[in-house]
């Protein structure tokens, strides 16, 4: 995981928090590991690990081979999932180089939320 990422992503948690949307991280690091480093980048958000790879899998996202050591790490990638686990907004990297910049998805975010009031807004009455 990059350090510079996340703590861009903490730097703008407020904005998060405003939008309802919730942060989290993933990894294949272990548990520990993950522990450690959200201790040491003071991130207020969960880091959660999936040393096995199955949730990394799941979305395409496991890099193998290609940490240090080859060891297996994660693609660089953000998502925006609604409360009932619907993936809304994806963006995904072939490179481990490239890296999330939290304004695009706060952009994302503002977007769908446009995008749902216009979807459940009432229609117009009837003209009398």
């Amino acid at each position: 995981m990059c350090g510079s990422e996340l703590r861009g992503f903490q730097s703008r948690i407020a904005e998060f928090d405003a939008r309802g949307v919730r942060v989290a991280a993933i990894s294949a690091d272990p548990p520990e590991t993950n522990l450690e480093y959200r201790r040491q980048l003071g991130l207020t958000f969960p880091l959660l690990s999936d040393p096995a790879g199955d949730v990394l899998r799941r979305y395409d996202l496991l890099h193998a081979g290609g940490g240090p050591g080859g060891s297996d790490i994660s693609r660089p990638a953000e998502f925006l999932v609604d409360a009932a686990g619907n993936v809304r907004w994806a963006n995904l990297t072939e490179s481990v180089i490239v890296r999330a910049r939290p304004e695009d998805a706060l952009k994302a975010a503002d977007a769908l939320t446009t995008a749902d009031a216009l979807t459940t807004a009432s229609p117009p009455a009837p003209a009398r």
